[in-house]
């Protein structure tokens, strides 16, 4: 079946919309700012110049965190808001520990205090638009984390706040607990999603959507199994790149890795029939559901930043995605996107098993 009259680039301006709840607009495309420093481009002009342009192009959105580079990700994204500040919608997150000792990590009052301000002089800024704790803490009260999350909104030091990667139950505790507490709300989710990872679609994005909060993804490119590089008939890719992180993730003879490749051969035609890259039907689709209110593009080159932005106005119509349905059916993973969702109540055998009694 040609496909090529069922995808139509939208001839407008960076497309925008309402992030969630928060009254704040967005651009359809946030870029994200993990690649920038030591564990990417450690080269601060470059990375700089990377987000000028996106700046230039309509990306009013940018997303960053405090453990990205342990700081130095920060460091560029407040260098080049310089002058551009109010134009900007920022947001960073965290949770990690980015030193060694006791009480650096999580998400109590007395890590999340210290870690804002840490984050607002590396940024550079008075305000963060939108903080995020970047991943659930199960030793830390709920009430606990909306609690400090809240004073700081009242505090002017944070416009709103979200979660990151939390799994769907954890999103609805969250508003049980600001609504019987009188407190704050998540008002952003940061999850993964993409061609290859869509178990978000059973639950989370239904919830979110339900509560109205504004929906960010990440890895669009599923850890660059869609950027086109690694193909079925190409063996085990060389030792540099992601490929140099995770080596097991991109081995041929593993189970996994090679469905990953089965589904990108048969995502590939579709692409050439639309006259896109791979790449850029892969951030095209989660735009495609009306949960999503932007898609992290994360470049660590010019080049890449600029091969992606076409996208921004390619909408999928229900030809595609029924197509894409097809091959990876709604709400199915065909990896686990990159362990985001792995939970400590399994790892730990404590935490779900009946405490026998003598």
């Amino acid at each position: 079946m040609c496909l090529r009259n069922y995808g139509r680039r939208v001839t407008t301006d960076m497309p925008t919309t309402v992030l969630g709840r928060t009254g704040m607009t967005v651009s359809r495309f946030a870029l994200g700012a993990m690649m920038f420093g030591a564990a990417g481009n450690p080269d601060h002009d470059d990375c700089v110049r990377i987000i000028r342009t996106a700046f230039d192009r309509g990306i009013n959105f940018v997303d960053t965190a405090d453990m990205y580079s342990a700081g130095e990700s920060e460091v560029i994204v407040g260098t080049a808001l310089r002058g551009r500040r109010d134009d900007v919608i920022l947001a960073t997150k965290g949770h990690f520990a980015l030193e060694e000792g006791l009480n650096r990590s999580g998400n109590s009052r007395r890590h999340l205090l210290r870690a804002v301000d840490a984050s607002l002089i590396r940024l550079g800024t008075d305000w963060i638009d939108l903080y995020q704790v970047h991943r659930p803490d199960l030793d830390t009260d709920l009430e606990e984390t909306l609690g400090v999350l809240t004073d700081l909104v009242r505090a002017g030091k944070i416009r709103a706040f979200g979660s990151s990667t939390f799994p769907a139950h954890e999103v609805v505790e969250s508003h049980r607990v600001a609504e019987a507490r009188g407190l704050m709300r998540f008002r952003t989710e940061q999850p993964p999603y993409n061609l290859l990872a869509r178990g978000i679609e059973r639950d989370l994005l239904p919830v979110a959507e339900r509560w109205g909060m504004g929906v960010m993804t990440w890895s669009p490119l599923a850890f660059g199994f869609l950027t086109g590089r690694y193909r079925r008939d190409s063996g085990a890719p060389a030792a540099e790149g992601r490929a140099a992180l995770r080596p097991a993730w991109f081995d041929p003879a593993d189970a996994t890795t090679a469905r990953k490749l089965d589904v990108v051969e048969q995502l590939v035609p579709i692409a050439d029939e639309l006259g896109v890259s791979l790449p850029e039907l892969a951030v095209a689709f989660p735009l495609a559901h009306r949960a999503v209110t932007s898609v992290i593009v994360g470049p660590r080159t010019l080049p890449q930043l600029e091969s992606l932005l076409p996208a921004a106005d390619l909408v999928l119509d229900d030809d595609v995605l029924d197509r894409i349905d097809e091959i990876v059916p709604p709400g199915t993973d065909v990896y686990a996107p990159n362990g985001a969702f792995d939970a400590p109540r399994l790892a730990d055998p404590a935490r779900r098993r009946a405490i026998r009694r003598s």
